[in-house]
């Protein structure tokens, strides 16, 4: 493998990534395309992906150049980006294995890393140098190819979780195919990774979900819902995001996501006894923790 990266300025060098596939063209691999696109760093783009109907939905947005089979992307692609659910990683990588070509690399955007580094170690074997992982921290509740958006991940922060095995060559690539869409790139421990992000991106789905599904499932579901107002839309927002994508992250990510739900129910605990309690100065003091720790957060 040449161990230099194509110039940053398509000039005569060619684009930065001369073919891209990416598997799973929805709102976060749609996106990864459509800005590589916008800043000239993608000759052609691969798609894959299970709904032919989709895909076709993507070549017609200009996100996709032509849908192939996982095999053919693994045969003549550059850098192949993996925006499945975490679940199917491994069974994926194992379809393109026996034809990935010695110089492709892989990278993901799961949302949990050490589980996935296991998958991909259990589907790769020797040839896990290829496979650089990584996490845009990015995303909405809208799903398919029709969410995707150039700017999703301008002045986003990209977490990488490096192997040992993988080349100086593998990780630039995949870093610099993240700075071309505008984002913040950063290393990460993969078991780091997951427990930070347990905190502050997987539990505000799952306590979401929670609520959304206790209100909508009340016998009165109906009134409550006609009358729900801007906080009500503000907290279950996140709710309407991929079921299929947020079940495999809790479950990939579950010793975290256990250990914040009991650090959450402890909260809930002593919140409770307060208002059981008519006890105002408890639940005051954890009410003001809670506001001026949300004031002082970055503004948006």
């Amino acid at each position: 493998m040449n161990d230099a990266l194509p110039s940053s300025d398509q000039g005569a060098a060619g684009p930065l990534i001369p073919v891209l596939a990416v598997v799973g063209v929805g709102l976060i691999g749609g996106s990864f395309a459509a800005a590589l696109r916008q800043a000239g760093q993608v000759g052609r783009v691969l798609g894959v992906g299970r709904n032919a109907q989709s895909l076709a939905r993507a070549v017609e947005l200009g996100l996709i150049d032509e849908a192939v089979p996982a095999e053919e992307a693994a045969r003549r692609a550059d850098l192949i980006l993996l925006s499945t659910p975490v679940g199917g990683l491994k069974a994926v990588l194992s379809q393109m294995l026996p034809h990935l070509a010695d110089t492709a690399v892989l990278t993901d955007a799961g949302s949990t890393k050490v589980e996935v580094v296991q998958a991909a170690r259990d589907a790769l074997g020797d040839r896990i140098g290829q496979f650089v992982p990584g996490h845009p921290i990015a995303g909405a509740e809208r799903t398919g190819p029709d969410a995707a958006d150039a700017s999703l991940y301008r002045k986003r922060a990209v977490i990488l979780t490096p192997l040992p095995e993988n080349s100086a060559y593998s990780r630039e690539l995949v870093s610099q195919a993240w700075l071309a869409c505008g984002a913040d790139v950063l290393d990460m421990d993969a078991d780091a990774h997951d427990r930070v992000l347990a905190s502050v991106s997987h539990l505000p789905h799952l306590l979401s979900s929670v609520y959304m599904e206790q209100v909508a499932t009340a016998d009165d579901a109906n009134t409550r819902l006609e009358l729900a107002g801007s906080g009500f839309r503000d907290f279950t927002r996140i709710a309407a995001g991929s079921p299929e994508m947020w079940r495999d992250i809790f479950l990939s990510n579950r010793d975290a996501m256990l250990a914040e739900l009991a650090a959450v129910r402890g909260v809930l605990d002593r919140a409770e006894r307060a208002i059981a309690d008519g006890d105002g100065e408890a639940l005051l003091t954890l009410l003001d923790t809670a506001a001026r720790a949300r004031r002082n957060w970055r503004k948006e």
